[in-house]
């Protein structure tokens, strides 16, 4: 299949960028996978597409670039694609919206991907017909406004399926927008397994890591943590990620003196071999779509200790087995259940083991797979001529591949899963 993602701006960083290249990597282990990023700010990308996921732009805005187009008269002038109620409106525009509409007229591909409201409206409205139409929710329903929910509920019945990262989103998808026709299914974002060895867990650190932005409420997790250097000041904090959030957060830890015991670290990329140095992580989110720090914390052995807030965390970590969830807004029930992991070794590192084994689930060949499984469908359903003879000769191997040793083909209309390899 040939496989065509369009995303926001793949040059920066984010959850979403990174979700989607792990996808794409291991989809084009067996399929023709392509990166289509509306905007390029940098020369090379952040993440690594691997060699065999084509990257391209759309609209140049690198301005030492020879073909720069920032201050082009189109781009100044407001989209009219684009939603205006989605989060991003302000970075799109005339330029945009027919740069947009130019790729998906002559887009060749068996399925096309969206990743955030916006463009999932573009494809809504001006993808040729042909490919299989799918609109990725990274975010949650009831984060987006009123307006933008109803112009959503007026164009994706147009999609073939919708993708949200939680069961609990997907839910939200089906009850309150009511898709008839469209294929509404939860599908986590993928985390690979980390190249450094996990933490052994004698390291006196809890650490976090994210945006400095308000939803993250880091403010909640520095109060917490005052209360635990009153019972443990041999223990440490160390926060990464930059943000808006980051003065306010520093002077919060002067007015704690908690200046050699809390410390933001700043950005790090990779992030792994910060999570192995520590042996507890913490999320004290107001919100969270998914979760992927907390994913990233668990497949380097780290039990989490997260706030239960919508949707992620509750999706993840099992209360008690791999973390501890606690009520959102409470610094005194998250240094509880910081201090309940720092206080019982043994408790730590079993939970550690578990989280580690029971992140795998999170891994981009199976997570890709579910991707892989949904697309196949969805072309053989659609009956789209070249997807389907395409599909119909590559499903031995790729279902090989991506269901870790079962394989699968079709058989009058019904997956037939077989042990070991094809012939």
């Amino acid at each position: 299949m040939h496989i065509s993602f369009l995303i926001h701006n793949a040059y920066g960083i984010g959850g979403t960028i990174r979700t989607t290249y792990n996808l794409a990597r291991t989809l084009a282990e067996q399929h023709d996978v392509e990166i289509v990023s509306v905007f390029r700010h940098r020369d090379e990308p952040v993440f690594d597409t691997g060699p065999k996921v084509r990257l391209s732009h759309l609209v140049d805005i690198r301005k030492d670039s020879p073909g720069y187009e920032g201050d082009a008269p189109q781009h100044q002038r407001p989209a009219r694609v684009f939603p205006k109620a989605e989060g991003r409106y302000e970075q799109y525009s005339e330029l945009t919206d027919q740069r947009i509409a130019q790729h998906l007229r002559t887009l060749d591909a068996d399925v096309l991907v969206g990743t955030r409201p916006g463009l999932n409206v573009h494809i809504a409205r001006q993808a040729r017909s042909g490919p299989v139409r799918v609109g990725q929710e990274h975010l949650t329903l009831d984060s987006h406004s009123a307006e933008l929910r109803r112009e959503l509920r007026g164009l994706y019945p147009r999609l073939d399926a919708v993708t949200t990262v939680t069961e609990a989103d997907a839910g939200a998808y089906r009850g309150k927008l009511r898709l008839p026709g469209v294929r509404v299914e939860a599908v986590p974002n993928s985390v690979p397994k980390p190249v450094v060895e996990p933490t052994d867990g004698t390291g006196k650190w809890v650490v976090a890591a994210g945006r400095l932005a308000k939803v993250k409420r880091y403010d909640v997790l520095i109060k917490a943590f005052a209360a635990v250097v009153e019972q443990r000041p041999d223990w440490r904090l160390r926060i990464y990620g930059g943000g808006a959030e980051k003065d306010k957060l520093r002077r919060l830890i002067d007015q704690l003196g908690l200046y050699n015991h809390v410390f933001l670290m700043g950005p790090a990329n990779p992030i792994e071999a910060e999570w192995a140095k520590g042996s507890i992580a913490a999320v004290t989110s107001s919100l969270e779509s998914f979760g992927m720090t907390i994913v990233e914390a668990m497949r380097c052995g780290l039990p989490v200790v997260s706030t239960d807030c919508p949707h992620g965390p509750g999706e993840i970590i099992e209360n008690g087995v791999d973390g501890l969830l606690v009520p959102p807004r409470k610094p005194d029930a998250v240094a509880g259940a910081l201090l309940d992991l720092i206080n019982d070794d043994a408790l730590r590192r079993r939970m550690g083991r578990a989280a580690l084994e029971r992140s795998a689930r999170y891994d981009p060949s199976r997570v890709a797979g579910r991707y892989e499984s949904l697309f196949s469908d969805l072309v053989e359903q659609a009956g789209r001529g070249s997807a389907r003879a395409r599909l119909r000769s590559s499903l031995h191997r790729t279902r090989g591949a991506l269901l870790g040793g079962a394989y699968a083909f079709r058989d009058a209309g019904r997956t037939v899963l077989r042990k070991g390899r094809p012939a």
